[in-house]
């Protein structure tokens, strides 16, 4: 599959598929409370897509059972959602979720604190989320993928952190996952010139410790090698002529 670049009206069908999804991000915040369970953030989450008049993006897609990824502490992603996984004061965990709007996705992912969290934790959260702002200054026609993985890397590793490699993010569109692959981390090559229409889910993974992950036996849910935490934060962004747009965050440079 070739790299995209998205019409006008494309990018307006994203751009409503991204509304409606960071919508969903922010419900599902507000909602987040000790003695819930991942299954009660699932169940909500689809309600909250699908009263948009969207299908959730995971639901059955390559055998996912829930619609939203539920990652607890030291799982990094595609925690699957349980009635027995309880949450609990002082977890953090990372909601990823993505949304088909008329046939066209979007995917965004937040890490939240659980009540009162440990001030380690506090960084992880903000600098994960810093480190894909740091990515996407670079996210510009012109520029090389490997400028916004290697800002990725640079800031979080300035930290200490450990930069996920075994997982990326990706082109997306009428696909949920299209090319090009987006690495957190600086590559060899400077990969695809950046070019208006392309449309890309920029996704820092980022470890209070090692950056080694592994499967577990559930064959989705990955987890850090070394049990600490993790931290996920992605919006599906939109490479224009001047500074990128978040399509998942659509109120990010109009406050």
């Amino acid at each position: 599959m070739a790299v995209t670049i998205k019409s006008p009206r494309e990018i307006e069908l994203m751009r409503k598929a991204g509304e409606i999804l960071a919508s969903v991000h922010e419900e599902l915040a507000k909602a987040l409370h000790p003695g819930m369970t991942t299954m009660d953030i699932d169940r909500l989450g689809e309600k909250l897509i699908r009263s948009h008049g969207c299908i959730p993006s995971f639901k059955n897609y390559n055998g996912y059972p829930g619609s939203i990824c539920v990652s607890v502490n030291d799982e990094v992603v595609h925690g699957i959602p349980s009635r027995t996984r309880v949450l609990k004061e002082g977890d953090i965990v990372s909601l990823d979720a993505g949304v088909i709007y008329k046939g066209y996705h979007s995917d965004a992912a937040r890490t939240w604190g659980i009540g009162q969290v440990s001030s380690e934790a506090e960084k992880l959260m903000e600098v994960t989320r810093q480190s894909f702002f740091e990515g996407i200054r670079f996210a510009k026609a012109g520029n090389h993928l490997n400028d916004i993985s290697s800002a990725i890397q640079q800031y979080a590793e300035h930290f200490g952190y450990g930069v996920v490699r075994d997982l990326v993010g990706h082109g997306i569109g009428t696909h949920l996952h299209e090319d090009p692959e987006v690495p957190n981390f600086a590559m060899k090559r400077k990969g695809i010139l950046l070019q208006p229409g392309m449309t890309l889910a920029i996704e820092p993974m980022i470890n209070a410790g090692r950056p080694d992950v592994n499967w577990m036996d559930d064959g989705w849910t990955v987890v850090t090698d070394d049990h600490s935490l993790s931290a996920h934060y992605e919006n599906t962004i939109l490479i224009t002529e001047g500074e990128p747009e978040i399509l998942s965050l659509p109120a990010f440079g109009k406050e």
